[in-house]
């Protein structure tokens, strides 16, 4: 049991780590450089971190430490509200896990996530920003000020999950046909060794 623990650690450090610091580095860069508000990869990539990273922790920490590095840089804003947007943006990671090995379950996730994130971190801003009256027609009023980001959310979760997880098929795709000419060409050497 001792040996099938350390291996499961080895291949994480060695596949997974470098793995979720480039899905980090992507999500910090992508939020520094000049974007459409709320286009950014960060949902799609925990959405991705949580569906083929092996480590729980680790596709949790995709997300949370690209949006705590981002703000480091960017600066902070009310705690509650970033509370809220920094959980809403880990639940893809979660959701990612329970999706799988079903890539049928991709396009509900990811558009869940997106309706998840517009409807919390909103809910959050009209509770806590004080920039709209604490009543139903505030509430109200705050929904409909975020529907432009709202589409923004969406397309930009779905065009970069897109993007990661066709990188990640192509990658595959190149690794086994590559993996099947270096078996083919052994095989040729095998078969010309054994003629001779």
């Amino acid at each position: 049991m001792a040996l099938s623990n350390l291996r499961r650690t080895a291949t994480i450090v060695a596949m997974d780590v470098p793995l979720a610091a480039c899905l980090i580095g992507l999500d910090v860069a992508a939020r520094l450089l000049p974007h459409a508000p709320n286009f950014t990869p960060v949902a799609a990539s925990a959405l991705f971190a949580g569906t083929i990273l092996r480590s729980r922790a680790l596709a949790l920490t995709v997300p949370l430490a690209a949006m705590l590095l981002g703000d480091l840089m960017l600066g902070g804003y009310d705690w509650r509200v970033m509370g809220v947007v920094y959980a809403s943006l880990a639940l893809p990671a979660v959701l990612g896990r329970l999706g799988r090995g079903r890539q049928l379950m991709l396009a509900p996730i990811v558009l869940s996530s997106s309706l998840i994130f517009f409807a919390t971190t909103n809910l959050a801003v009209w509770a806590f920003s004080g920039m709209y009256p604490g009543d139903l027609e505030g509430l109200v009023r705050c929904y409909i000020a975020a529907l432009p980001f709202l589409q923004n959310t969406v397309l930009g979760d779905i065009a970069w999950s897109v993007a990661l997880f066709g990188a990640w098929w192509l990658a595959g795709r190149v690794g086994l046909a590559r993996d099947r000419e270096t078996v083919t060409r052994a095989s040729e050497a095998k078969s010309g060794r054994a003629a001779a």
